[in-house]
């Protein structure tokens, strides 16, 4: 029952969408660095070779890239079809691509609902699905798939930026997620949330700059997320340790939802 154990990802087939950057590429690197072969997959096809680039120096793993645009249905086809023909099984699943749309109330589009909820949301089905084959391919009772989708603590709380159609679609998320826990944990697969607060990326590099410190005072732990931090728990959820987690929503966050001053 030693942590080499424990945590073990070595020779796992992981696939992350969004992981050539921000907190995909945090995600990427910790199970590179760990031994694991990782497909990264976006639609900024340069960005997924040079982030495979970079991971691939660190050695240990590898990293490969399978560029994509979600938002487009045969996209996903595409790339799903490109990984059944380099791999048999895939060992965990990381959905972790997603955008974001800042309006006020009065002036929030209608667009920003279709894309937002399409990539954060239809989209986790639509490849988890396609890629269900696979995950049970790779599975045994001791050690089952993991499925890891990156929510957000705007999905639980009421955020201040009026992010509405974000905030909507990351509890949609992670009510899918259970969903997803019950159907396919029947089928050995589990199916899990982090549900992410401020973490440095380019999502969030705006708000940070400007609200930075006035975030961080309503953290608990006074600090923003690290890379350390949710590719830590990323290796926790696909080990031993995390196997038998199963419909969890796990607040990264600090103590985010907890801080919250009347």
């Amino acid at each position: 029952m030693d942590v080499s154990n424990l945590f073990n990802v070595k020779d796992k087939v992981v696939l992350v969408t969004g992981g050539a950057k921000g907190i995909g590429r945090m995600i990427s690197e910790g199970f590179v660095t760990n031994g694991a072969k990782v497909y990264i997959s976006s639609r900024d096809a340069k960005a997924c070779e040079q982030a495979c680039k970079e991971l691939n120096a660190l050695g240990k793993g590898s990293a490969h890239s399978i560029p994509a645009d979600f938002y487009k249905v045969e996209d996903c086809k595409r790339m799903v079809e490109e990984l059944k023909k380099r791999e048999t099984k895939l060992h965990v699943l990381v959905n972790n691509s997603g955008s974001n749309w800042g309006a006020p109330y009065d002036e929030f589009p209608d667009s920003a609902w279709t894309r937002v909820l399409t990539l954060n949301l239809t989209r986790v089905f639509t490849l988890t699905q396609a890629l269900t084959p696979l995950l049970e391919a790779a599975c045994t009772p001791e050690d089952p798939s993991r499925i890891i989708n990156i929510g957000s603590v705007d999905g639980i709380r009421v955020p201040s930026l009026e992010t509405f159609s974000y905030s909507a679609s990351k509890a949609g998320l992670h009510q899918l997620s259970r969903v997803l826990a019950s159907h396919l944990g029947k089928r050995n697969i589990t199916s899990n949330v982090l549900a992410c607060g401020p973490f440095e990326s380019k999502m969030m590099a705006a708000t940070l700059k400007d609200f930075g410190e006035v975030i961080k005072s309503g953290i608990p732990l006074g600090r923003i997320g690290t890379p350390q931090d949710v590719a830590g728990a990323c290796l926790f959820l696909s080990g031993r340790a995390g196997s038998y987690v199963n419909g969890a929503v796990i607040a990264l966050d600090g103590g985010t939802l907890v801080g919250s001053k009347l």
